[in-house]
């Protein structure tokens, strides 16, 4: 594998400047990254990455909510909507759902979105991220709201992405957790954070934070047996 000159120059100063860091002049290109601009340039998607960008801004907004504001005119007739563990779900169920169920009305929420991008190897999906922190304001799920701040909701960072036909309708959307350690909603995102944040998960397992199963715990414990086992021979 051939070490790029950018990467050469980032190894020269981190060895260098052992002490402290010291930032490279040129910019890093791993061996491997997408050549962003190239794939740009060779794909035949007609919404170009910043149009596609502000499409997905678009349809976030309180006026669209992602179809649920518009009567589901941005969504595509054979729209998907999937998470970890729910969906995928088509268009009119998801719009079913989402009508009886706003979140909106119980939680003033902070959507703290950040690092919109368009996915260089697929680019009709837009990827971007959101750290949710809410403060309930109205009954949820039998739950009254507290007037103790340290109530307020703080869910995992999660990952969204959203993709889109030819025509800027949505066809598929969809998030999961990536960082269960952090927040105070057992690592759960979306709905299922709101009804534990509460306290009123639901009674089934993907409602709950994570645990390993039996068979895992015992497989780890098996291997460090072994380790163990191999250090005293």
């Amino acid at each position: 594998m051939k070490t790029t000159t950018a990467t050469a120059a980032l190894f020269a100063v981190v060895s260098s400047t052992a002490s402290a860091f010291s930032a490279p002049v040129a910019p890093i290109i791993l061996p491997g990254e997408v050549d962003t601009t190239a794939a740009f340039a060779a794909s035949t998607f007609p919404i170009s990455p910043s149009d596609l960008i502000n499409r997905a801004k678009q349809v976030l907004s309180p006026e669209i909510g992602i179809g649920t504001k518009d009567s589901g005119a941005c969504l595509a007739a054979d729209f998907e909507f999937v998470a970890a563990v729910v969906g995928p779900i088509g268009r009119e169920e998801y719009l079913d759902a989402l009508g009886g169920f706003k979140l909106e009305e119980s939680f003033d929420i902070e959507q703290n979105t950040f690092g919109f991008t368009v996915d260089p190897l697929q680019p009709n999906r837009v990827w971007w991220y959101g750290r949710q922190i809410s403060t309930q304001i109205a009954p949820f799920m039998g739950a009254e709201p507290s007037t103790d701040s340290s109530t307020e909701l703080t869910l995992p960072p999660q990952s969204f992405h959203m993709d889109f036909n030819e025509e800027g309708l949505v066809k598929e959307f969809g998030f999961y957790t990536v960082d269960r350690r952090q927040g105070n909603t057992g690592g759960l995102g979306g709905a299922f954070g709101y009804f534990y944040g509460v306290g009123k998960p639901l009674p089934i397992r993907e409602c709950q934070p994570y645990k390993p199963s039996f068979k895992f715990r015992m497989l780890g414990l098996i291997g460090k047996i072994g380790k163990k086992l191999s250090k005293k021979e």
